[in-house]
């Protein structure tokens, strides 16, 4: 009951403030992935972090059978997959490049999804300007290693595939049940990556797991990093299209800009300055078409279809 009335209100909060709200969340659970980076490797932490993040899920949704049917699991897996593979990738590419330069070049997959959707000059007048501000408050620098690079850019595919698969499991209507089982699913197939550190430094490399503030942390990164900002984007794929949702990703940066000058008192530069005010622009331009009431579940067998909203389209 609780679950279904904070669904609800959610649905009335506004895209953008979610998005931001969600931002909050995930920047605070990557301060928290920071202090596993020293003892497990990037990759074991992303792992973890989906795995952790499916359990939690499982046992406060409790999904029912029918969401583990093969018909669901065919929607909830690759969805769950490609958010754990986005994590790892994006991990391992903020361990060898400035996290601005990662930053950058991962935002070329929501880019990517905004310009392939967008049909209107408006739309690709929102794009140009999500992909400016983000390149400027990201600060970019190309330091680091070409693997870095490569890191970055397959995390960037992999966002673009989170984005389409997302609004998959989103326009099912169980997407929190969805989402929990992909999770869960995603955490026990992508766990070799766990003992890949083994072959190289022995089996001491797992003896972080047995620390409780270790586990502590993870349990902390998968709900601040993966429930909350990931349960939201479901709500929100609910309301709006893929080429929208694109472009309000760009809030993310932005509010990890605002969120160092509040709370670390880093004062942005003038191009982070303009950058904000381009990613605002963007969004705004990009929302006045508004968005779309909250999607209904599919109809039961037999009952009426549903007429497909425009929102689906966009």
């Amino acid at each position: 009951m609780v679950m279904a009335s904070s669904k609800g209100f959610a649905s009335r909060v506004p895209a953008p403030v979610l998005f931001v709200v969600g931002g909050v969340s995930m920047y605070v659970g990557a301060a928290l992935a920071v202090g596993l980076f020293d003892r497990l490797s990037p990759s074991a932490v992303a792992v973890l972090r989906i795995l952790a993040a499916g359990l939690l899920l499982l046992l406060v949704v409790r999904p029912g059978r029918v969401a583990w049917s093969s018909g669901r699991l065919r929607r909830s897996v690759p969805f769950g997959v490609a958010t754990a593979l986005m994590n790892a990738a994006f991990y391992e590419a903020i361990a060898r490049l400035p996290l601005g330069t990662t930053v950058a070049l991962e935002f070329c997959g929501p880019v990517a999804v905004a310009a392939a959707l967008s049909r209107r000059p408006r739309d690709v007048g929102a794009v140009v300007l999500a992909a400016g501000g983000v390149a400027l408050i990201a600060d970019v620098r190309w330091s680091g290693s070409p693997s870095g690079v490569v890191w970055a850019l397959a995390a960037a595919a992999l966002w673009a595939a989170y984005i389409v698969l997302g609004k998959r499991v989103a326009r099912g209507g169980s997407g929190i049940d969805d989402m929990a089982v992909g999770f869960a699913v995603a955490g026990v197939l992508c766990s070799p990556l766990l003992v890949l550190p083994v072959f190289r430094d022995g089996w001491s490399a797992l003896a972080p797991l047995a620390e409780p503030v270790v586990l502590l942390l993870v349990l902390g990164v998968g709900l601040l990093s993966s429930i909350v900002p990931y349960g939201l984007d479901q709500v929100v794929l609910r309301r709006v299209g893929q080429a929208r949702f694109a472009v309000l990703l760009a809030l993310l940066p932005a509010t990890a800009t605002v969120i160092g000058l509040v709370v670390l008192g880093q004062l942005p530069g003038v191009a982070e300055a303009v950058g904000i005010a381009l990613v605002v622009g963007a969004v705004l331009l990009r929302s006045r078409d508004g968005d779309t009431p909250p999607e209904t579940p599919p109809a039961p067998s037999g009952s009426r279809s549903v007429t497909t909203r425009r929102g689906d389209a966009e």
